[in-house]
Formats: structure tokens, sequence, C-alpha cells
């Protein structure tokens, strides 16, 4: 069935800056503490456990309340949602940036992930309820470059906003600059942001979210808190209720569908050919990507003890080839289809496998400079997969269910993303401590390389065309 018809209001081009705006926000914030995290060690004493909460906190808020944010959007009305999730955002950032202690920074973060779960599936809905045929492609194309580009200048800012230490505030900044962005995205949204919602609004599936949060909670909080707590008797029992929760989850969610009530997640929505298989791929994407913008930042800084600023400006290439390509995208797919995902992730291991090379080779001599073909083809790659990736998933999605499925991608990318840092990070710190950081760090892109050789293959099975 054909979902492209012609939109609602219309989303002009101001408007789709002030919500992509709205979606660099948290995905900044998910990368923005990695180079700020010694600081506030030594600032807050916050110990290595807290200091993995101060990053998981936000990731678990954001990824379990991100399918939930979806279907108030489309109930409530989304540009309503995002104004309330901007403006949440900001207030938590300000808690973030004034937290005297490390267990308000982690309750604050907490917060801060629920209010980024509000805002950020409102940005996808919009697009895909208001945008339509080429228009579409190209914000799609744009929203894939900013999720990308977003976690790699997270990084880079976060690294010049700790040296800077803008009147004395060090690491403080890196959640204190988001107050005047959300303040002018409020003005901005109000003015450029239409109104969209589902012309059948369900409420809320009250059992289906309660065990969707179970199901997150188990898999990513024993993952990212694990290691770092030396992998105590809750760590195991979560993992073990975890496949308990999915099919609690999927028992009910089939049988609200069958029902004719509306699921969180109807199970439908997942017989979406093109969706289905996008979020398959996204998964060990989006694992490799955050795992190694973690990686990188704890490599340079504590194994090579480069600064803050020159280990976040290692990025800047990946991120100039990867927001390249991403506007290249369009064009590309015009002619190549969906293929166009297959040469990158061949692109991006040509990228990583160069850069497990270099670090192989020259470490500990190793510099930004070494790092730099290998970062730019990497990002060549990324960007020709991720945009591409997120067209393909909501192809076929009908706009009344815009919210839900965009709520279901985003949680997708974000569970990856976290246990990306979750499995990758583990593996790297673990390995450090044994043989050091020159040989963890090559045996992490190494493994990263088999996640995007396995991306590679199975873009083969996407629909050759996309919408």
């Amino acid at each position: 069935m054909d979902h492209t018809g012609p939109p609602g209001p219309a989303l002009g081009p101001l408007g789709l800056f002030t919500v992509l705006l709205g979606a660099s926000l948290p995905l900044i914030d998910f990368s923005v503490v990695n180079v700020a995290l010694p600081s506030i060690d030594h600032d807050l004493a916050a110990g290595p456990a807290l200091l993995e909460l101060v990053v998981a906190g936000y990731g678990l808020s954001y990824a379990v309340l991100l399918v939930l944010g979806g279907r108030l959007g489309d109930l409530f009305g989304r540009r309503r949602l995002f104004l309330a999730g901007m403006a949440a955002f900001g207030l938590t950032s300000l808690a973030c940036g004034l937290a005297p202690g490390a267990w308000t920074l982690v309750g604050a973060r907490v917060a801060q992930g629920a209010a980024a779960a509000l805002m950020l599936p409102q940005v996808l809905a919009t697009i895909h309820s208001s945008t339509a045929g080429p228009r579409r492609a190209r914000a799609l194309s744009l929203y894939g470059a900013t999720v990308g580009l977003s976690m790699m200048v997270g990084q880079i800012l976060g690294g010049v906003l700790v040296a800077a230490d803008l009147a004395g505030s060090g690491w403080r900044a890196v959640f204190l600059v988001n107050v005047p962005v959300t303040v002018a995205g409020l003005f901005l949204a109000l003015r450029t942001v239409p109104e969209t919602r589902s012309e059948r609004p369900a409420p809320v599936d009250v059992p289906g979210t309660l065990l969707l949060g179970v199901a997150l909670l188990t898999l990513l909080a024993p993952l990212t808190e694990g290691r770092a707590a030396g992998w105590p008797l809750w760590t195991w029992i979560a993992l073990a209720v975890f496949p308990v929760a999915v099919w609690a989850f999927w028992r009910v969610e089939l049988r609200a569908d069958r029902a004719e009530r509306t699921p969180l997640v109807p199970p439908s929505l997942l017989g979406l050919v093109p969706l289905r298989r996008g979020l398959v791929l996204i998964l060990p994407l989006s694992m490799g990507f955050g795992g190694f913008v973690f990686v990188i930042a704890v490599a340079l800084q504590q194994g090579l003890g480069l600064g803050a600023v020159v280990s976040g400006l290692a990025l800047a290439p990946m991120a100039v080839a990867f927001f390249a390509a991403s506007l290249a995208g369009p064009r590309l797919v015009r002619r190549w289809g969906t293929r166009v995902v297959t040469a990158g992730g061949l692109v991006q291991a040509l990228g990583i496998g160069l850069l497990a090379l270099t670090v192989w080779r020259a470490w500990p001599d190793l510099s930004v400079w070494l790092l730099l073909p290998g970062m730019a083809v990497a990002g060549l790659g990324q960007g020709l997969q991720l945009p591409v990736l997120f067209r393909v998933v909501l192809s076929e999605v009908p706009p009344e269910r815009a919210g839900v499925g965009s709520g279901v991608m985003v949680t997708t990318q974000q569970s990856a993303l976290a246990l990306g840092v979750a499995t990758l990070g583990s593996l790297f710190l673990g390995l450090a401590a044994s043989v050091g950081s020159g040989t963890a760090l090559t045996v992490t892109l190494l493994v990263q390389l088999a996640l995007v050789l396995l991306t590679a293959a199975l873009s083969l099975r996407l629909p050759r065309t996309v919408g």
C-alpha cells in the first residue's frame, strides 16, 4: 500500500531545521559526557560505578520511554509533545549542570533521558506526516545526517567545553550549554512546526508499556553496570528475566492486536517487510557505532593521555565524511536503490580495517593525523548507510502510525547504541587491564569490523527500491 500521499500541514525549511535541532540535542548528550567523565570524577569523586550510571542512567530512561513518547505524540499532538519534551530537556540539563553531587547528577541524567524520549520520536513522526515525495527523502537524509553527526559533534563539543572551562564551569558547561539552545528551539517551534496527530489516536497500552520497560531494563541495566559493579547476583537475575519479559510482552501485544485494540508495538507493524529488515540492520550498525565513540574517547584519553579537545577532534574527519555522504544519499538511492547500503557497509569495513591496522602498527605513537584516513573512510561508509536505512524502515508506515513507527525505530537504535557502549566498552576495558590499551583497541575494532560486515551481508535482503 502506498503511504506517501499528500500530507496535512506542511513542514517548511525553518520548521525542519527546528525539529532537527531538537533531534540533535538528545543525541549530542548521549556522547558529550564521554570526554567529560574524568573531570566529573575529579570534581565529584564519583568513582567508576557512578560514572557508568551517569552515562547509563540517561540511556536507560531514554530507551525505555521512546515508544511511549511516540504513542503520546500520536494521541495528544506531536508539536505539543515536542515542545513539552524540549522544555523538560532544558530544565533537566540545568539540573545536571548545577548538580552538587554524583548521585544528584545521576538522577538529573535519568530525568534528562525521559525528557529526550518525549521529544525525539516527534521529530521523525512530524517529518513523516507533514512531508511527501522528494521533500520527505531529503528530510530523512538530513535527519540521518543529524543523528550520526550529533554523536560525533557531541564528543568534539564536550572536549572543547571542558578545556575552555567557561567561567570556571568545567564539565558543567556540557550540560548548561543546552539551556539557551532549548529556549531558542522553543521560540522557533512555536512559530514554524505544524501540529500533527493520528487521525485515529489510541489510548496508551499500559501493560505493553510496563512489559517493554521491564524487558529493556533487564537487558540494558546489567550489561551497562555489571562490569563496574563486579557482576553481582542482581545482574544475573535480570538477564534471566529478560527473555521471559520479552515473551510476555509479545504475547500481550499479539493478544491486543487480535482483539482489535491498539498495542504499544502492533505486531502487524512489524509485518511490514522494509521496517522489519531495516530494524535488523540498525541493530549491529548502531551497536558498533555506540561502542566505537565511547572506546575511542577512553583509549585516547586514558591510554595515550591525550586531552579532551584532541580526543574529541579525532572524530572530526569521520563527521565531515559522514555529512557529505548523507547529503549525496538521495541522489545515489535514486540510481542504485538500497544497494547503496551494501556499498556503504563495505566502505565502512575498509575504514575500520584501516583504523585497526593503524592502531596495531603505531601504538603508543598514535596521533590524530595517523587516524585521519581510517576515520574519513569509515565515516563515508556509515553516511551511506544510516540515512537510507531510516527511509527504508519508515517507507511503508502509514501516517497515522508515524509516532509508533518512529518510536520503534529510535528505540531500536538507542538500545543498540547503549548495548554497544556496554559490550564493546566492557571488552575494551577488560582487555586494557590485562594486555594494554593498544591491543585492547585493536581487538575492539576487529569486533566492530565483524559487525559492519554482518550489516553489509544483511543489507542484501532489503527491498531494492525505497520510497
